[in-house]
This record gives C-alpha cells, sequence and structure tokens, in this order.
C-alpha cells in the first residue's frame, strides 16, 4: 500500500507547534471492554496526549442488555490509566440502539476548550456524531468497522449519503480488508485510508498456569474429560446462529465431541428444549460470563465457533481472543475478520452460511483435524494473530494522527 500523503496545516492545527506532542481527543459512545485498555495503553505508550470524551455511561454502570436479557457491568476497570470523561448525555432514552440515543449538546465546547489537534469519532449514526461531523473543532479521524460481505451493492442514495460523511475526516482507519473495501465503495480515497488493526488485551488473553488449571477443573465438573470441546460464546440472538450451531452438532453424532454454550439471549429456551430431546449428546449450557471469566472458558475449548450471518459481526474481536489463548476458530465467511484472521485448513476453517449443510460438514473436517498433530496450525494461528495488537493498532493511529496534523497535511 502507498504511504499517504502528509497534509498541509488547516485552520485547526496552525497554533501546534510541530515539536509538541498531539493531543488527541476520542470520541466513542461508552466505555467496553475491548476499547478502554487499548486507550489505556496508548497513554502509556507516549506519543500522544490523550483524552477520552465518553457520549455514555454504560458498562461501568449497571444496565439492562436487551439481547443478553440481563444487566450488568464489566467486571474489569475500565476507566484507570488515561484521561477521560463523561459529557452528559442528554436523551430521553439514552443508548446505541437508534439515532436519538446520544444527544450531548455540550460536547462541542468540552472538545474545543480541550484545545485537540485532532478528534479520533468512533461511528457516525448518531444525533452527537452528526453534529459534531457538521461542526468540528479540529480535523475528524473516522473509526469504523462496518463491511458489506454477501450485501447487494448499496442504493445510489445510501452512497450519495455516505460519500458526503466521509468526505469530511481528514483520515478513516480501517480494522482489515472487508472495512477497507467498505470504505472504498463509498469513495474514501486509498491515501486518506490508515490500517490500525482490531484488537483485544492479549496480556488478559494470555494462557497461565491458574486459567489451565481452572478450565480442567470446570472440564471435570461439566463431565467433559476426555472429550473434544466446541465452544460458542456470545449473546444467543439469531444473527449469531447459536441453534444452527447446536443443530449441526447434533447431526454430525459424533460420540467423542461435546458443545459447550455460554451465554444468554432469546435463542436460549428453544436450544434447551432442542438438547433435552438428544440427551445421549453432551451439550452443556453456562450462563454469561464476565470478562474476566472468558480466558478459563476459552481453554474449555478445541475448537471455538462463531457461526453469524449478515451484517451483524462486523468483525468478531471473540475470534481475536480466541487466538491469543492458542484455540482455533471455524467461523462463516460473513464475518468481518474471516478474510484477515482464518484462513481454511491454515489458522482455522470456514464455511458458507447461506448453504445449510456447510456448518456440519465444517465441523466434521475440523474435528478430524483436531484428532491429530495440531501444532502447525496453532503456530500458524500465534503468527498471524501477532499482527492484531496494542502494539500494530497504536503504531498506525500514531501514523495516521502524524498524517492528519503533521506540517505538511491536505486537509478534509
Amino acid at each position: 500500500m502507498v504511504d499517504p500523503p502528509r497534509v498541509k496545516p488547516t485552520e485547526h492545527n496552525r497554533s501546534q507547534s510541530p515539536v509538541e506532542t498531539p493531543r488527541l481527543a476520542i470520541v466513542v459512545s461508552h466505555p467496553t471492554q475491548y476499547y478502554s485498555p487499548w486507550f489505556r495503553w496508548l497513554a502509556a505508550r507516549g506519543g500522544l496526549t490523550l483524552r477520552v470524551f465518553y457520549l455514555w455511561d454504560a458498562g461501568v454502570t449497571n444496565r439492562l442488555d436487551e439481547k443478553f436479557g440481563r444487566t450488568f457491568t464489566w467486571d474489569v476497570d475500565l476507566l484507570s490509566g488515561y484521561e477521560h470523561e463523561f459529557v452528559p448525555n442528554q436523551a430521553r432514552r439514552p443508548g446505541t440502539e437508534h439515532f436519538s440515543g446520544l444527544h450531548n449538546p455540550s460536547l462541542h465546547r468540552r472538545l474545543k476548550a480541550w484545545n485537540p489537534s485532532a478528534i479520533l469519532l468512533f461511528g457516525y449514526a448518531y444525533r452527537t456524531h452528526l453534529q459534531l461531523i457538521l461542526n468540528p473543532p479540529a480535523p475528524l479521524i473516522f473509526r469504523g468497522d462496518s463491511h458489506l460481505i454477501d450485501q447487494p451493492h448499496p442504493r445510489l442514495i445510501k452512497r450519495l449519503i455516505l460519500r458526503q460523511v466521509y468526505r469530511r475526516f481528514a483520515a478513516v482507519t480501517y480494522v482489515g480488508n472487508a472495512n477497507r473495501d467498505y470504505f472504498s465503495a463509498f469513495g474514501v480515497p486509498d491515501e486518506r485510508l490508515h490500517f490500525v488493526p482490531h484488537c483485544v488485551n492479549a496480556e488478559h488473553f494470555t494462557s497461565t498456569p491458574e486459567h489451565r488449571s481452572a478450565a480442567d477443573e470446570l472440564r471435570r465438573h461439566l463431565g467433559l474429560s476426555g472429550k473434544r470441546v466446541i465452544l460458542f460464546a456470545g449473546k444467543l440472538v439469531p444473527e449469531k446462529q447459536p441453534r444452527e450451531l447446536l443443530e449441526a452438532f447434533l447431526a454430525i453424532a459424533d460420540p467423542d465431541s461435546a458443545l459447550v454454550i455460554t451465554g444468554d439471549g432469546v435463542e436460549k429456551p428453544a436450544m434447551l428444549a432442542l438438547a433435552a430431546q438428544h440427551p445421549d449428546r453432551l451439550v452443556r449450557f453456562l450462563p454469561f460470563a464476565n470478562q474476566s471469566e472468558m480466558p478459563v472458558r476459552y481453554l474449555l475449548a478445541d475448537l471455538f465457533v462463531l457461526p453469524s450471518r449478515g451484517l451483524y459481526e462486523t468483525w468478531g474481536l471473540a475470534v481475536n481472543e480466541a487466538m491469543h489463548m492458542g484455540v482455533p476458530c471455524l467461523v462463516s465467511a460473513h464475518v468481518g475478520c474471516q478474510r484477515d484472521l482464518v484462513t481454511d485448513c491454515e489458522t482455522g476453517w470456514v464455511f458458507d452460511p447461506t448453504d445449510p449443510l456447510a456448518l456440519p460438514k465444517a465441523l466434521v473436517r475440523a474435528l478430524a483435524a483436531l484428532s491429530g498433530d495440531t501444532g502447525r496450525l496453532r503456530t500458524q494461528i500465534a503468527a498471524r494473530i501477532a499482527g492484531y495488537t496494542y502494539p500494530t493498532a497504536g503504531e498506525g493511529l500514531l501514523r495516521t494522527v502524524a498524517a492528519t496534523v503533521g506540517p505538511s497535511a491536505p486537509s478534509s
């Protein structure tokens, strides 16, 4: 890929001395288990003066997640180690499920007072985001992970609107190949596209003796000793196809394998009923696992499966987590990370979610491979996921900011 040209100074950054550390404001809906540890890492690494502006307090206050069907807060530290503030959200019904769920009238004033060199904005589809895009107090950098996998060519009106939206950004970061194709489809030129890969906290998802001991104990408790364990972990919603995975597992009738479903959601009652009809098969259900519990859940597994379809799984960060733990993955070709992380028979297995026979066939192939020597497979998994870490994403972001506010940069 050709390096983007540097851009000349804009009205926003003329006062910024070239020797000063760039001041990056990050505007994001709410604290999450994926991004907050990255912000902490960025602040500790240096190279940027960082402040995060949160538009909502979900994740750090006990709230109902409608898709999980339960209330919870993340049980890992999401707020220490970096500058942040919560911008008051005046929405009648706060949330990220609808356009008006983020309404933060004081954001512009707060950003201007902090005087950033650039603003990294996560997403565009909310009232606050569009107000910022139309009147930014500093050059904007976009971050999103949408894709167009298995979708018809976008309608003309959508193409025209999104072309105008993305034209207002000095730079656009992409998380992987499918995401890059999405931005290209809406007219973002190559010189404004910068690779900042999706990543998770690899330090948290590292196998330790304590994790392995706890996973062994959980296997014994669940009666899974000596079995090859297939794991699904996430929201039990139709888009993720957990019921289709259960049906595929029951169809292959492999007495040496077991299926563990961890999570909650609307599909769970039907899945419990279906599993009860097959008492001879080893199917175990575990409740939603918070972030601190997930390393042990992954180590239960010989194979992690993410069978999502359609536009739902824009990336699939659970795949990153599983791969960091050394667990091979089987994914749908509709999962956003597939082209980047899971190459069939090389770093995992891939199936076509539009073919009802493809998932059981892929399970048979994967389980057969896992019954032999997996050393080469696991070496290839480790090599692939090594490119999707905080250091690689941090370097990509630093290059993006430099191209946006550097001494010779084109204005947006």
